[in-house]
C-alpha cells in the first residue's frame, strides 16, 4: 500500500488541479494499492489535521478547471517554526499528522515560500516530492513553472484590450502586471502585447527616460503609449535606498501601487493624459491554457513515477525541454530573477522597447 498526502499552498494559479490529476492518475494506473489524502487549505490542513481521503472520481473532470479543489492558504515560512497564536507547534503538528496517517510521501504544490517549508520538512525526515507552481516563474531549478503561461495569456489579453481604447483617445496607458520581486510575467506579457515600455524589478527605471520615450513616440506621430509595469517595479532612486530606508518610505506611501505614482509623474512631466489598468487576480484565475494543462500533467506524472520508485526529496522541474528532478535543497530559498543582460531583454530593446534604464 502506498499512502500519500497532497496539498496546495500559497497563491492560487491555473493548472493546480491538472498537476494533482497527473500525480493521481499515474499512481492509480500503477499496479500498486494507493491511498491519497488531500490536506485542505495548504499547510493549515497539514498542521491542524484537516484532510479527506480522495477517490479516483475526485480527479475526474478537473483537467480544465482553474483554482485548486483542495483549497490553498499562505503560511509564511518566516514564522513556520514559531508557535501560532493558539500555541500550536506547527512543524511538530505537521510531522505528527504525517506519521498518524502512515504516509509514504507528501506531494506539495507551491512556489518559493512553499518550497522552503517543504525543504524544512525534508530536513525533519519526511519524504517529500514537490511541483513548481507560480505565475511568477521565479522558482530556481526549473525553466518553467505551471500557471505562468496561463497568466501571461491573461495579462497579454489585458494589454491587447487597452490598445484599442488607448489609440482611440490618444492616451498613455499603464497596465500593472503581477510580480513583486521578479519580472518574468511582465516581460513576457509586455512583449506579447506590444508594450512600448516595460518596467520590471530587476531593472530600476529612470522616470525621465520613461517620459523621453513617450515624447519620442508622440513626436513621431504615435497617438498612444502602452507601459507594462510590474507591481514591484522600482525607480533608480529607491533602488539605492537601504531596506530600512525603503521600508520607512513605504510606510507613508500615498499611492495604491507604483503604477499610480508613475502615472502621476508622467502626467506632470509630459502633460499627457495617463490611465492605469490593474488586471489583478484575474491573472491567477480562469481555466489553464492548453500549454499549462499538458505541462502540469507531465510534471504530475513524473512526480508519481518518483513516488513509485521511492525517490524523495526532489522538486520535479523542467530544464532544456526535459522534465527533470531537482534536489529540494538546491531550490529552497532561491529566486530565479530576470538577468538585465539576458538575451530576451537585449532582443526586446532591439525591438525598440524601453526599460527606463
Amino acid at each position: 500500500m502506498i499512502r500519500i498526502g497532497m496539498l496546495t499552498s500559497g497563491g492560487d494559479c491555473q493548472a493546480l488541479n491538472a498537476a494533482m490529476r497527473g500525480v493521481a492518475k499515474t499512481l492509480y494506473n500503477s499496479k500498486e494499492d494507493v491511498e491519497i489524502y488531500g490536506f485542505l487549505d495548504g499547510y493549515q490542513g497539514l498542521i491542524y489535521g484537516r484532510f479527506r481521503l480522495l477517490t479516483y472520481d475526485d480527479f475526474s473532470g478537473i483537467l480544465t478547471k482553474g483554482g485548486t479543489f483542495l483549497g490553498s492558504s499562505r503560511t509564511p515560512f518566516k514564522t513556520i517554526q514559531e508557535p501560532g497564536a493558539d500555541g500550536v507547534d506547527k512543524v511538530a503538528a505537521m510531522k505528527q499528522n504525517y506519521y498518524k496517517l502512515q504516509l509514504n510521501c507528501l506531494v506539495i504544490l507551491g512556489g518559493n515560500g512553499t518550497h522552503k517549508t517543504a525543504n524544512l520538512l525534508r530536513e525533519q525526515g519526511l519524504n517529500v516530492v514537490t511541483l513548481p507552481k507560480t505565475i511568477d516563474n521565479d522558482l530556481w531549478g526549473t525553466d518553467m513553472t505551471f500557471g505562468f503561461q496561463s497568466a501571461v495569456n491573461v495579462a497579454t489579453d489585458a494589454i491587447d484590450c487597452i490598445h484599442t481604447t488607448a489609440a482611440s483617445h490618444g492616451r498613455v496607458f499603464i497596465v500593472e502586471v503581477m510580480g513583486h520581486k521578479v519580472g518574468w510575467l511582465t516581460l513576457n506579457a509586455g512583449m506579447a502585447g506590444g508594450a512600448d515600455i516595460i518596467l520590471i524589478p530587476e531593472i530600476p527605471y529612470d522616470i525621465d527616460k520613461v517620459v523621453k520615450k513617450i515624447k519620442e513616440r508622440h513626436d513621431k506621430g504615435s497617438r498612444f503609449t502602452i507601459l507594462a509595469v510590474a507591481e514591484g517595479a522600482i525607480s533608480k532612486e529607491d533602488a539605492k535606498l537601504s531596506k530600512k530606508e525603503y521600508k520607512k518610505k513605504m510606510e507613508n506611501y500615498k499611492y495604491p501601487s507604483v503604477s499610480y505614482e508613475i502615472a502621476e509623474q508622467i502626467a506632470k512631466k509630459s502633460g499627457f493624459d495617463v490611465r492605469v489598468t490593474v488586471p489583478g487576480h484575474t491573472q491567477r484565475g480562469g481555466s489553464p491554457c492548453p500549454y499549462d494543462r499538458v505541462f502540469a500533467s507531465r510534471l504530475g506524472s513524473e512526480a508519481g513515477r518518483l513516488i513509485l520508485k521511492g525517490e524523495y526529496g526532489f522538486m520535479v522541474g523542467y530544464k532544456n525541454r526535459e522534465i527533470v528532478k531537482v534536489p529540494l535543497e538546491d531550490v529552497a530559498g532561491k529566486l530565479k530573477m530576470v538577468d538585465p543582460d539576458a538575451s530576451i531583454v537585449k532582443e526586446a530593446k532591439m525591438l525598440g522597447i524601453s526599460f527606463g534604464d
